[in-house]
């Protein structure tokens, strides 16, 4: 039986999609794409394939993910080649699992082709590491958007107030700011760097950047629609002073210590 193929489109530069995904994308009858996947993505696919939008967005109108596993089911049995397209990676925050195991269930072969999440590409647009070991002994991804739209129940809040732990939320347009208060109130300063990315390595990317305690502010300021992501840690020092060269070169300084 004809297989679906879960394709990561990256964070929405049409130049971040893997070669394989393209390949995978261009030989597709059809290809179901969620909301974020950018236009110029949809555009790098060009023509041949179908293209369907089964968007789920929160507050709009949105396919359920029940009718989304019932429609490629349907499509694989009439004989069409599917390509099931999201945004970043299909393994991170992309519900992947629920959709192989769906598949999985009536006997669909499923491949995943991984794409470039949005926390690597941002780290790449601002050129910082996620890891400098001057200041950073893990990186964590964790969402702002459990399934109830609010903050997820069981947050390592201990975990992730660890001063040497960068974090990347993603999904957290709007519970930022709670996330911003129990991260504090569970011990990370009000002072740790922030940076916020709206619709990261797209033509309108915004990113500002400043402290923890100010997050909420921080999130107002973005003015564009899109995807956001938080990424907060002393890694980012540097964007949190404006970009001042002096607090770069000190961690510079402490990594040649370590």
């Amino acid at each position: 039986m004809t297989k679906v193929s879960l394709v990561g489109a990256g964070p929405g530069d049409p130049d971040l999609l893997t070669i394989k995904a393209l390949k995978v994308l261009k030989q597709a009858d059809v290809v179901l794409f969620d909301d974020l996947v950018s236009e110029e993505v949809l555009d790098a696919i060009g023509p041949g394939p179908t293209l369907i939008s089964v968007g789920k967005r929160a507050g709009r109108p949105s396919w359920a993910q029940g009718d989304i596993n019932d429609l490629m089911v349907r499509l694989v049995r009439e004989g069409r080649a599917v390509a099931r397209l999201k945004s970043g990676d299909p393994s991170i925050f992309g519900r992947s699992g629920e959709e192989i195991s769906a598949l999985a269930a009536v006997g669909i072969e499923v491949s995943v082709v991984p794409g470039i999440t949005a926390a690597s590409a941002m780290a790449a647009g601002l050129q910082v590491s996620l890891t400098h070991r001057a200041c950073a002994q893990s990186v964590r991804f964790v969402t702002a958007h459990g399934a109830n739209g609010q903050l997820p129940a069981h947050l390592d809040w201990a975990g992730l107030a660890n001063d040497e732990t960068t974090l990347i939320v993603y999904m957290g347009g709007r519970m930022g700011g709670e996330f911003a208060s129990r991260l504090i109130a569970h011990g990370r300063s009000g002072q740790t760097p922030v940076v916020v990315v709206k619709n990261v390595s797209r033509d309108s990317q915004e990113v500002v950047a400043g402290r923890l305690a100010e997050l909420d502010q921080l999130l107002a300021l973005c003015r564009a629609e899109g995807p956001v992501t938080i990424a907060i840690g002393e890694v980012f020092m540097g964007h949190a002073l404006s970009g001042s060269v002096g607090s770069q070169e000190t961690l510079e300084g402490r990594a040649a210590r370590l």
